[in-house]
């Protein structure tokens, strides 16, 4: 490996490090202040960074806002992976995940963004398309598990994988939205859903 290769690599590794610290600010600030009411320049000035720092890993606000949606939806997409992984059966899983989304589905802070930013897409066509490829991803990802389960159960269902993944994708941003609204609403109904989905076509 050449001096020059080393400094390369270096080099990148600072900038990844950069990154993931604007980005982890950014999600602090977003969070607690809302989209509109946190400037790039705050971001870099909390994260210990020049504004040409920010600009250097992001194109702008909005493509810093959509990483940091990322890693909220990655954290949601990990909970949802890991309660389906439980070395139990069926009903077992269901059990999990409805303990996890009890946990992870309606935090107040983490809708208030989504659904700010996401007002955004009328007037922006960056974010209309991002979002719509986030939420296709996250179809993907749903449709690959719950096809995963239909096979290892050897279930005969009505939907089709894509289908229920759509309908349960559904179900946790409108459960998730209400709940951010008001928490006594049981995320039991989740669990009923998911069963009946699954359930096998008569």
């Amino acid at each position: 490996m050449t001096i020059n290769e080393t400094r390369s690599i270096s080099r990148a590794e600072r900038q990844a490090l950069t990154r993931e610290s604007l980005i982890a600010t950014a999600r602090e600030l977003f969070l607690a202040d809302g989209y509109a009411a946190t400037s790039l320049g705050r971001v870099a000035l909390e994260a210990g960074f020049s504004k040409g720092a920010v600009y250097s890993n992001f194109a702008g606000k909005e493509e810093l806002c959509m990483a940091v949606l990322d890693s909220l939806h990655e954290e949601q997409i990990e909970g949802v992976l890991l309660a389906f992984s439980k070395d139990t059966d069926l009903d077992g899983r269901i059990d999990a995940f409805v303990e996890w989304a009890r946990k992870g589905l309606g935090r107040p802070r983490w809708t208030a963004l989504e659904v700010e930013f996401a007002g955004i897409a009328r007037q922006s066509p960056y974010v209309a398309l991002e979002l719509i490829k986030r939420h296709r991803e996250i179809t993907d990802a749903l449709t690959e598990l719950i096809a995963g389960v239909v096979n290892q159960e050897n279930l005969d269902i009505m939907l089709t994988p894509r289908q229920a993944a759509t309908a349960l994708l559904s179900l946790g941003i409108g459960l998730g939205a209400m709940r951010s609204l008001d928490s006594s609403i049981d995320v039991d109904i989740f669990g009923g859903i998911i069963r009946a989905l699954l359930a096998p076509s008569r």
